[in-house]
């Protein structure tokens, strides 16, 4: 018995020496406490949590003490289930649904083993229920790189405007949406702001998926008519009102696996990852080479860059698994070799991705893969590349681009003017077309036609190269017809514009009569050999004299 309470009385002391330096940690002064974010431990070790940023330049990784694994965190998550079981058909049925798929609730499982040690810590910090920690399994599957068609993005799916509300960045190199740690700050700061606008956790979450404007609309709808406002009581579309129940069923799985024969793979309840920085431009594919780890695994825990180099600049925050930090501060310390293969190019003016790679003697094909830029596209003026280094321009890359580069493109099309042609009688738009060098499609969009068919004279709107525009105006112009042709006793027309604003044709009345009035005093023309308006007289006498090479019927034909 006495043996019992020394070593009792043993433990009880070593425990106490064990803390007291510990205690002596958390008296220390903030001006300590801000040099580094690491602070001591009883064996001289240091201790970090996950949302903290450790500085390769200035601290260190050795003998990091980053907690502990003898507890399961799927029991740690049970105990803080804090929002009220929904109990309805619906939960029960996707529940039924998730259960009936054990193989893709274990995918979605092995996927969020990065992330829900953070998340949980981040939710007990803030006193928030750990349910919540359960929501990216509903919105993306545990997905950082989920993109859906209305444009949300990550793992919390985060629409762009939300995004920007909620400080994401959002630029040409990194999209925060996707970022674990800026993203998960993000998602418990609105679900935080929506459970103070309602006062109820499952309207918060409905608000989460619908938008609070369009909750607080339901609940003003049903008070106007003296319904209920809970949420059971609201109607709200097919998308929301699935939404808590599949939060629910989740629940109801996690809370009893057995019950629904689903195997949850063991997560230790200590950090995945650690969070590092440095100041100097690095390539993805280096920094995974020097953390050992397969590219794959490097982008899962940094979804959030969206090109193949981070930026010093940008103070980014690298997610690397706690033993492979260790190795990648020790061999970013021994690399004598350059750390990034990327830098950027500004234009001045509208370029072709080919005309910049002349200039900076690179391949044209890595410039338009690495910007994703299109065939037959080229650049605005302003708009910034990433490019390989090359000896000109061979520097890391600036804070000022890093925020506020944008790449803006345009189809690669001739310099064109726009010149309005008449069409021509008998016309058809691929004559026009044809004429104009452009296609009949383009025609047909430029003028909003459906029909293939023209009218004489209508007016149509194209758009040619500066250089060919003269040449369409000439093309299209009407060509003159001959005077022998002319015939005056025709009735004459002109084109005017109609009510509708269309062109139109009508006939010249007053051209015409005085057309007629001028005929009826004029001479009568010559059919022979002798000036085109010489008077009849003067015809009959010239037939009248012997000619050899005149027949008789010829002098009878202009006598009469």
């Amino acid at each position: 018995m006495r043996l019992i309470v020394s070593l009792l009385l043993t433990l009880l002391l070593a425990a106490c020496a064990s803390t007291a330096p510990t205690t002596g940690a958390s008296n220390s002064t903030p001006e300590a406490q801000s040099k580094s974010p690491l602070a001591s431990t009883a064996k001289g070790k240091q201790r970090v949590s996950s949302d903290q940023t450790i500085d390769l330049d200035k601290d260190s990784l050795n003998d990091l003490a980053y907690g502990s694994d003898d507890a399961d965190l799927w029991s740690r998550i049970r105990h803080g289930f804090a929002i009220p079981d929904l109990d309805t058909d619906l939960a029960q049925d996707r529940t039924q649904w998730y259960a009936q798929r054990p193989e893709y609730v274990e995918r979605m499982i092995q996927r969020s083993d990065k992330y829900l040690f953070h998340i949980v810590e981040e939710l007990e910090r803030r006193h928030m229920p750990t349910e919540l920690a359960l929501l990216p399994f509903v919105e993306s599957a545990y997905n950082p790189q989920a993109l859906s068609t209305a444009k949300a993005a990550g793992m919390w799916q985060f629409i762009p405007s939300t995004g920007k509300t909620y400080n994401l960045k959002q630029n040409m190199f990194q999209d925060e949406r996707r970022d674990v740690l800026a993203s998960t700050t993000a998602a418990l700061d609105y679900l935080s702001k929506l459970y103070a606008m309602f006062g109820d956790w499952h309207l918060a979450l409905a608000a989460y998926n619908w938008g609070e404007g369009n909750v607080q609309r339901a609940i003003d709808r049903n008070q106007a008519q003296g319904l209920p406002t809970d949420y059971l009581s609201l109607r709200m579309p097919t998308e929301t009102r699935y939404y808590v129940p599949k939060l629910q069923a989740i629940k109801n799985i996690i809370a009893h696996p057995d019950l629904y024969s689903v195997k949850l793979p063991e997560i230790p309840n200590h950090p995945y990852f650690v969070s590092v920085t440095t100041k100097r431009d690095i390539d993805v594919a280096l920094a995974a080479k020097l953390a050992d780890l397969p590219l794959d695994e490097f982008r899962a825990l940094n979804p959030s860059f969206r090109k193949p180099v981070i930026l010093g600049a940008a103070q980014p925050q690298i997610l690397l698994p706690f033993d492979s930090a260790e190795v990648f501060q020790r061999r970013l310390k021994g690399y004598d070799k350059p750390l990034s293969s990327w830098t950027t190019y500004t234009s001045a003016s509208r370029e072709r991705p080919e005309d910049v790679a002349r200039k900076l003697g690179v391949d044209a094909a890595v410039i338009r893969s690495v910007n994703n830029i299109a065939p037959r596209m080229r650049l605005k003026a302003g708009s910034t590349l990433l490019v390989p280094r090359s000896d000109d321009i061979d520097q890391d890359i600036s804070a000022s681009v890093a925020s506020n580069a944008v790449l803006a493109l345009e189809p690669d099309l001739p310099d064109t003017r726009k010149v309005m042609v008449r069409a021509r009688k008998h016309d058809t738009l691929a004559a026009v077309a044809s004429r104009s060098g452009v296609s009949v499609a383009q025609i047909k969009s430029w003028n909003r036609l459906r029909r293939d068919t023209l009218t004489s004279g209508q007016l149509l709107v194209l758009h040619v190269p500066v250089k060919d525009a003269s040449r369409v105006m000439a093309a299209s112009a009407e060509p003159a017809a001959p005077a022998a042709a002319k015939d005056d006793d025709a009735p004459r027309t002109r084109m005017v514009r109609g009510k509708n604003g269309k062109m139109i044709r009508v006939v010249d009345r007053a051209a015409a009569k005085a057309a007629v009035a001028s005929s009826k005093t004029a001479p009568a023309k010559s059919a022979s050999k002798a000036p085109a308006k010489a008077p009849a007289k003067t015809v009959a006498k010239t037939a009248a004299k012997p000619a050899a090479k005149a027949p008789a019927k010829v002098t009878k034909t202009a006598q009469r």
